[in-house]
């Protein structure tokens, strides 16, 4: 199944000049969502991963769609103050300014196998920020996996610095 054609270019959104990677199309297909989770864990399986994070929102849905396949836990990245109990958090920088990411205090033990799961991979900032969180608690990041890369962006380059193994099911090559 060709994942692609489940994504929509909506021009100009959230700004002008912006083709915004719409995925609802692909979350309301049943079989296409099913490949795009089967295909975001098939590397992983048997990897003893432990946990699988999503950083918010949209990673929510594809983390746990991961968790439940490789049987791990799931753990939220959330924005400031979304998180009930003491947490961790981590800036980044935008275009123009900051923006920063929250995870638990308690959510990755020392030495546990952790899949990183986002819908889309551009700049790389908010991943980054993710990967340092769980490095924070200990863990040990197995591979950041993602539904789309826009590959004309240096995400990819910014989290291999990391050391952080690099998947993607939709490269997009250029704008």
């Amino acid at each position: 199944m060709h994942l692609e054609q489940f994504i929509r270019d909506v021009p100009d959104f959230p700004k002008q000049g912006i083709i915004f990677k719409d995925i609802t199309p692909l979350l309301a297909n049943v079989e296409a969502l099913r490949e795009a989770a089967a295909q975001l864990v098939a590397p992983y399986r048997g990897a003893g991963v432990e946990i699988v994070t999503g950083v918010e929102s949209r990673g929510f849905i594809f983390a746990s769609l991961a968790a439940d396949r490789l049987g791990a836990g799931f753990v939220p990245i959330r924005k400031p103050g979304k998180l009930p109990a003491e947490t961790i958090a981590e800036s980044y920088e935008l275009e123009y300014g900051t923006d920063t990411i929250e995870i638990h205090a308690d959510a990755v033990r020392p030495a546990q196998k952790v899949l990183m799961v986002d819908d889309l991979l551009a700049t790389g900032g908010t991943m980054e920020a993710a990967c340092r969180l769980v490095r924070k608690l200990g863990g040990r990041i197995v591979a950041a996996t993602f539904v789309i890369e826009l590959a004309f962006l240096p995400g990819r380059e910014k989290l291999e610095a990391l050391g952080v193994e690099t998947r993607s099911l939709i490269r997009v090559e250029g704008e």
